[in-house]
């Protein structure tokens, strides 16, 4: 699952990157040529629509999404690891309506020949046909990751629960960071 989110993560990076370089270039062009490329703004849109549902997958499967752990960390582990299941069990959910929502506008879409109002007039079934695509990864996970969760803890495995789908503390959460920042550096060395 970590190699999955990491490769989503750069895909996601990659298109912001992208992005980032479409809009300088169209402020440049607009501030020193006024010429204007036209549509930057809706390759933008485009942009964040796909870029969405894998930002959102990388945030599950990286355990980088809010968690309010204020009450749950005052109950006891069974009962810590039970929420924890019913989190990941909540994001397929979550999910799997995410996606229903992005095959319903895909379908209406088609069935409308739908275009944008925008000087491109571009058939929107081809940017929603790849935000559809980009929003298979999202669901995938979170029912992945789902099913792990309650295999766990039908097993009554609380252990291993708390590890794979518990909040990681902020003692945790530094370490991790100091440990990122060490082999950052190394790889500059």
């Amino acid at each position: 699952m970590q190699a999955y989110s990491r490769i989503l993560g750069i895909i996601f990076g990659a298109l912001m990157i992208l992005l980032s370089f479409a809009v300088t270039a169209e402020t440049l062009l607009r501030k020193f040529f006024s010429v204007t490329l036209g549509g930057i703004d809706e390759l933008g849109g485009y942009a964040i629509a796909v870029g969405a549902p894998l930002a959102f997958t990388v945030a599950l499967v990286q355990k980088s999404h809010i968690r309010i752990t204020q009450l749950t960390n005052l109950f006891p582990r069974k009962a810590q690891a039970a929420l924890d299941a019913i989190a990941a069990l909540s994001m397929a959910i979550l999910s799997a309506y995410f996606f229903y929502f992005t095959v319903q506008t895909v379908m209406d879409t088609h069935a409308y020949k739908s275009i944008a109002q925008t000087p491109w007039a571009t058939p929107l079934i081809y940017p929603q046909g790849i935000w559809l695509v980009a929003s298979v990864t999202f669901p995938v996970a979170a029912v992945i990751l789902a099913t792990q969760a309650l295999t766990l803890l039908a097993r009554g495995d609380w252990s291993a629960l708390k590890r794979r789908f518990g909040t990681i503390s902020a003692e945790e959460e530094l370490q991790a960071e100091l440990d990122d920042l060490r082999k950052r550096e190394g790889m500059a060395q």
